[in-house]
């Protein structure tokens, strides 16, 4: 598919939902009047970031004092069928993070409401929900429809039915979904971050997100490289972070 036919699909897609209105203005403005304000940064972070991370195993046993190897070993099943419903899935989407640093945030706070943006294949979702089963805590997510190849339905695919009772999925743009999870719950455990990449979108939800972070919650960012919305962020709130490198980009996570 052409570049110019998948911006037509999906502004097709955008005027057939008449509740996604807002985000397609907001997408407009974004892709022409603030096209370099999206990667605003991106160099010095990507230098600052390359000069502090560490690997997901180092930052899992510093911040949780966990050995990452027992996640998969445990739940080498379920991942296996994951990854088999993933390769089934005729929308791609985005694959895999680092599943072990949100598993183990939520284990290590206890977590009972976790908020996340961005799902895609649903693997995060995944590592979540599998902490909070344990103590039937709630996964709150927000996710755009992947418009320009319909794949509304496929969106979580790859997370199990036994899970999805602890799991509430927003299906509108952050600035829309955000506002009606807090009307339902102001204080979460663990967020995890990974929905609009631009500096605007990112500071915007990272303040909203922050304030309602209860004390020892864990916030955890990913692919903060795009630009320098997440250390500018850091520095702004004095926040002392842990950078980790993960498959050539860089996730960012501190315990507020």
């Amino acid at each position: 598919m052409s570049e110019i036919s998948r911006v037509f699909i999906t502004f097709l897609a955008y005027v057939k939902r008449p509740r996604l209105y807002p985000e397609l203005g907001r997408k407009i403005i974004k892709n022409t009047l603030r096209r370099k304000s999206a990667i605003k940064g991106k160099e010095k972070t990507n230098s600052w970031a390359a000069s502090v991370a560490v690997s997901q195993k180092e930052a899992v046993s510093r911040l949780f004092s966990q050995d990452i190897e027992a996640f998969r070993n445990h739940f080498n099943e379920i991942l296996q069928e994951a990854g088999r419903k993933e390769k089934e899935c005729p929308v791609k989407m985005g694959g895999a993070g680092a599943l072990e640093l949100i598993y183990y945030a939520c284990e290590f706070t206890k977590a009972e409401n976790v908020l996340e943006t961005g799902v895609a294949y649903g693997w995060s979702s995944l590592a979540a929900l599998l902490s909070l089963k344990k103590r039937n805590g709630i996964l709150y997510s927000s996710d755009m429809p992947y418009l320009a190849q319909d794949g509304d339905q496929y969106v979580g695919c790859i997370v199990p039915e036994n899970l999805k009772e602890n799991w509430k999925l927003y299906r509108f743009a952050d600035k829309e979904s955000l506002p009606k999870i807090f009307s339902e719950k102001d204080s979460f455990d663990v967020f995890h971050y990974d929905s609009d990449k631009s500096y605007n979108g990112r500071m915007w939800a990272y303040n909203k997100v922050y304030e309602r972070l209860r004390s020892g919650g864990v916030f955890i960012s990913d692919d903060i490289g795009d630009n320098s919305a997440y250390q500018d962020f850091c520095e702004k709130n004095n926040i002392e972070t842990t950078v980790i490198e993960y498959q050539g980009k860089y996730i960012g996570v501190f315990i507020k």
